[in-house]
């Protein structure tokens, strides 16, 4: 399929027919999830919800790597930017997620030396220009995002840099899609799988929910024809009751990933439980230095952590598992919005509170009036 042809109208109104029509012969509801920030962003922004039947509902999960991300991760951030040896460098998004009392947001206005950045590179930059410093990187991240981390860490090494260190914040997709797939209420009938960590770890990766799981699942990229022609593939698959991982991105995913990246990973990183937002700890979910690189383990520096505290009223760990939708928050539009966030998932421009407040919060006001 040419590139244009994502975008093509006359596509999308033949493959929502397509999708209505092979939907009808099922004769029952059909639940799908994405996991990822961008496809719920998408998928919002195209309205694709108010296109596909009714009957057919698609669920957001856990898809959004800031919004997982823990609150005492963020403690545990802030109190390290508040350190006058320090300085934290952190991708944009992170810095207004809320903490138990502040964000690194509050800390910077507070004098904190809190740096944007890019990459982990721009951060590896700073410790090389900053050398009395301890420049911590916050390495929050799915599949996609660690190797780069790894990167810079084997670069640290072979420039000798010392000041250089990563507060480890990574998750890893499997461990929470077999948690939702279990999950009793949500019922899921098919996934939905991210383009972008599918680039690292292949469309292999995912038989486990084929053979053991028995889901229909479909990785797809991010246009809307990407998402329709995903969803297609799913209802397909439920009404031959045969599951399947069928690559619809093979302009960008192949069937063993990225195999260097993934060995660059290992090699610093081990596989450990790891606690979600919204999911509680899972187990093998998460990564942490191996012993031997533990000096650029950030987590070792010395700091005063008190209990986390979530937010009052936040909704947002339901919203993750897919429990609820963000409308069912009470915060929603009514004090969290993106310019005021009380949760992360209104943080983050691929949480699904924000994909929501922006493209579909006007659709609700329509039906409710």
């Amino acid at each position: 399929m040419q590139v244009e042809r994502f975008h093509d109208a006359k596509v999308v109104h033949a493959l929502v027919g397509s999708i209505q029509d092979e939907f009808e012969l099922i004769g029952r509801p059909l639940r799908f999830m994405e996991v990822c920030g961008t496809h719920t962003h998408s998928i919002a922004r195209a309205g694709i919800r108010h296109l596909i039947p009714k009957g057919l509902r698609l669920i957001s999960g856990p898809g959004c790597s800031v919004c997982v991300t823990p609150i005492s991760y963020m403690d545990q951030a802030v109190a390290l930017a508040r350190r006058p040896d320090v300085i934290v460098a952190s991708f944009g998004d992170l810095l207004r997620v809320p903490s138990s009392s502040s964000s690194l947001e509050i800390e910077s206005a507070k004098g904190a030396r809190v740096e944007v950045v890019y990459s982990s590179r721009d951060a590896l930059e700073l410790a090389r220009n900053h050398p009395t410093m301890t420049v911590v990187f916050l390495g929050v991240g799915f599949e996609t995002t660690i190797p780069t981390v790894a990167a810079s860490l084997a670069e640290a090494e072979s420039l000798g840099l010392s000041n250089y260190r990563v507060l480890v914040g990574a998750k890893l997709i499997e461990p929470p899609l077999r948690v939702l797939a279990h999950d009793p209420k949500l019922q899921i009938d098919g996934f939905l799988l991210p383009g972008h960590v599918s680039v690292i770890v292949g469309s292999d990766f995912y038989s486990f929910l084929q053979g053991e799981l028995g889901l229909p699942s479909a990785i797809v990229g991010f246009d809307p024809v990407d998402i329709l022609l995903g969803i297609r593939e799913l209802v397909r698959q439920a009404a031959e009751g045969i599951p399947r991982v069928t690559n619809l991105y093979g302009r960008a995913v192949s069937a063993e990933g990225n195999p260097q990246a993934r060995e660059l990973v290992s090699r610093f990183f081990e596989v450990v439980d790891a606690p979600w937002r919204g999911l509680g700890e899972i187990p093998a979910s998460g990564l942490a230095f191996r012993p031997a690189f533990s000096q650029w383990d950030a987590s070792l520096l010395e700091v005063q952590l008190d209990p986390p505290v979530e937010p009052h009223g936040c909704r947002c760990g339901e919203i993750l598992r897919g429990s609820i939708e963000p409308p069912e928050c009470p915060l929603f539009d009514h004090g969290c919005t993106p310019l005021h966030a009380i949760g992360a998932c209104m943080v983050s421009s691929e949480g699904t509170c924000a994909a929501w407040y922006r493209h579909e919060r006007h659709n609700l006001a329509g039906a409710n009036g």
